[in-house]
């Protein structure tokens, strides 16, 4: 990093012209430079972000271990992708009921063993990236939930209810369940850290792959393409919006691939597709989900897609953070993004988008690119950062990587050392020596705070503040 570090940036704002035009591309590519260094400290670090993602890994598999043979847990979403800090977001897994499958609509039968339950995928009369799941073969010792949730279709066919699964389901885990939304069964732990399952049935879907994998593309390379291909889809218990079936009808998902996609995304790319949820939440804040982090990672999909990669670049991150909030307007006024994985999909449609929230986003999103590199000051944390001393913000990140780390390690020893009945041996000696290391980060930052003319007394909130991408001002 250049001497003086990421705080050279306000001087480099200051100094530009508010019209776009007139500033150059040196300092265009300053100002990226160092903002894609602010952004490591602010815990977007490659580092950091890979030890999120195998910390999650493990912990699914210790979870899918526990469950045995009915079930396997995925962990998704920012999560999987080493994109949120340990208390931020929600933590969405999805459970994957292993004696079931779904065969694409058209597709050859596969081998199978005998004990497995067989739903043929119908996507008559259904939006795109939906589907029905007409019973083909049922074992005999065919899940409770899926039985109570069989209904007749008025052919003669036997369909899988989404609105009843879903509502059977919910009755039968030991957790308690907030009001659902989606496919999602949300709940917490201790009130802090949350989760939601989502229910999922695995499709083999070779023809949706196969147009999906042979598409022109400059991005992934093909070992990527091939791994997605791999990891397959799977559908969830909700229907299009509107529709005259949505209590009868899947969505069809990618995620996994997804996921894969997102860790094989450079450096810039990434940080473009972390300041634009940034932007969403802060700038333009909806309040009906008609734009999303799905959304706004298949326009990051799409631009990766469609350009050299040799453009992708610590130098050029500002310019496409403009191009991608670009491509966000255009998407607002044609009320059309087609799915990444799915173009026939598009993710604009009864999305609630109403003309004045419309029109006030476009507009909003026009000043934004108007103001060109000085939108990152619209940031709160990267705003924060320029304007905070180098020293203390260095020392407080420091701990609060540590504490990250630590918390990803109690999470998983915690698995560890619990057994079938989900009970924990709470007088291990690895987890007293990572609560004790915990204990004693907290404290430092408290009295440092304290120092500073800040009293704060609430040891678990500053624990919670420090690990849910906010800061402690």
């Amino acid at each position: 990093m250049t001497e003086g570090g990421v705080w050279h940036v306000a001087a480099e704002l200051k100094m530009l012209n508010s019209n776009f035009n007139q500033v150059t591309a040196n300092q265009i590519e300053v100002i990226s430079v160092e903002t894609s260094t602010l952004m490591d400290r602010l815990g977007y670090i490659s580092t950091l972000r890979q030890a999120r993602i195998d910390s999650y890994r493990e912990s699914d598999r210790l979870m899918s271990a526990k469950a045995g043979e009915m079930a396997t847990l995925v962990t998704i979403g920012s999560k999987a992708e080493g994109l949120a800090f340990f208390f931020e977001d929600v933590r969405d897994i999805l459970v994957f009921v292993n004696n079931v499958i779904c065969l694409e609509e058209g597709a050859d039968e596969i081998t199978l063993p005998k004990d497995i339950s067989v739903f043929r995928l119908s996507s008559s009369v259904c939006y795109a990236g939906h589907c029905k799941l007409l019973l083909e073969k049922h074992d005999l010792k065919i899940l409770k939930v899926f039985y109570n949730a069989l209904c007749d279709d008025g052919f003669g066919k036997t369909l899988l209810s989404s609105t009843l699964f879903l509502s059977e389901y919910s009755t039968v885990d030991r957790e308690q369940y907030h009001m659902r939304a989606g496919p999602s069964l949300p709940h917490s732990f201790t009130g802090t850290y949350n989760m939601e399952h989502i229910v999922a049935l695995r499709c083999h879907c070779p023809s949706i792959m196969q147009r999906w994998a042979e598409r022109h593309r400059h991005w992934p390379p093909q070992d990527i393409v091939q791994k997605v291909v791999t990891l397959g889809a799977f559908v969830t218990p909700v229907g299009f919006k509107g529709s005259e079936y949505h209590h009868v009808e899947w969505r069809i998902c990618f995620s996994m691939g997804e996921t894969e996609l997102i860790s094989n995304l450079n450096n810039a790319l990434i940080k473009v597709y972390i300041m634009l949820k940034m932007i969403n939440r802060e700038m333009l804040k909806p309040r009906k989900k008609e734009i999303t982090s799905f959304v706004l990672k298949s326009i990051v999909f799409w631009l990766a897609e469609k350009n050299s990669q040799a453009l992708f670049h610590e130098r050029a991150l500002c310019y496409w953070l403009l191009k991608g909030l670009g491509e966000l307007r255009t998407v607002l006024i044609t009320k059309h993004l087609p799915y990444y994985m799915m173009p026939e999909r598009n993710l604009m449609a009864a999305c609630g988008l109403e003309v004045e929230q419309q029109r006030s986003w476009v507009s909003t999103i026009s000043d934004m690119i108007n103001e060109g590199p000085r939108v990152i000051l619209r940031l709160t944390s990267i705003r924060k950062v320029i304007i905070s001393h180098p020293e203390p913000l260095l020392w407080y990140n420091r701990k609060r990587i540590e504490l990250e780390l630590l918390m990803l390690k109690y999470m998983n020893r915690r698995l560890h050392c619990s057994d079938e009945s989900s009970i924990t041996d709470e007088n291990d000696f690895m987890l007293k020596e990572i609560s004790r290391r915990q204990s004693e980060i907290v404290r430092e930052v408290v009295m440092r705070m304290h120092l500073e003319g800040s009293f704060v007394y609430d040891l678990h909130d500053v624990l919670f503040r420090m690990l849910d991408g906010s800061d402690l001002s």
